[in-house]
């Protein structure tokens, strides 16, 4: 299959975010006396839209999350980005070689957050205008309602849409959606590639990818490498 379009997740695909999003989760967490690892963040809320996260962190302790939480720890992660925040290594030149693909990001995280990290990295060029953010829905991942809705916003049928995921959360809601999906594993939170794909495919994704030169050689897209 020759994709149409490529619709990208951001948080693990363009950004390398979940190293410093997941130990900044699980700080702000153990401040508040709700103690939880980096590896318990990762593990348990990855690939979630905040509305999730949060259900699941008040199921696991049984009380609310503090009504400021968010903002405060919102706070937090915008220093720890600042540390040092990088995209994934080759995306630039991936997507410089797309040509006119039509191209968007189907995400869980704030559509302010994705944008600012789009300038920082000058690559909000490549997504004008097809930037989607399933922050404050109802139903995020894994439903396909954000892929859904990239795909009509591009206007191109979900069946002929290559969806880039590195999460299996991510996976199951580009497949539910109808796409053909390839599961990514070049960020630094990925630490065993080949266990990681391992667990991609075992939710269907169709091809997995360690890096962008091998997305490029899948799918038709040759001609982006």
């Amino acid at each position: 299959m020759t994709p149409t379009a490529i619709i990208f997740d951001f948080d693990g695909v363009i950004a390398d975010s979940e190293v410093r999003a997941n130990l900044s989760l699980s700080e702000s967490l153990t401040a508040i006396g709700m103690p939880a690892t980096y590896e318990e963040c990762l593990r348990d809320y990855y690939g979630h839209n905040w509305q999730e996260t949060q259900r699941r962190i008040e199921a696991r302790f049984g009380r609310p999350l503090p009504a400021d939480f968010r903002e405060r720890h919102r706070t937090h992660a915008r220093a720890k980005y600042m540390q040092g925040f990088d995209p994934v290594a080759g995306v630039a030149a991936f997507l410089d070689a797309l040509g006119p693909m039509p191209r968007a990001i189907a995400s869980s995280s704030r559509a302010e957050y994705i944008d600012w990290a789009l300038g920082l990295f000058e690559l909000g060029h490549h997504f004008e205008g097809q930037v989607y953010s399933a922050d404050g829905w109802a139903r995020g991942k894994p439903h396909p309602d954000i892929y859904l809705a990239a795909a009509k916003g591009l206007g191109v049928e979900p069946a002929l849409c290559l969806a880039v995921e590195d999460s299996p959360t991510g996976a199951q809601a580009a497949l539910a959606a109808g796409m053909t999906v390839v599961g990514f594993c070049g960020a630094s939170h990925i630490t065993d590639r080949a266990a990681h794909g391992a667990m991609l495919r075992a939710v269907g994704v169709h091809h997995v990818a360690e890096r962008f030169d091998a997305l490029a050689a899948l799918s038709g897209l040759q001609r982006a490498a």
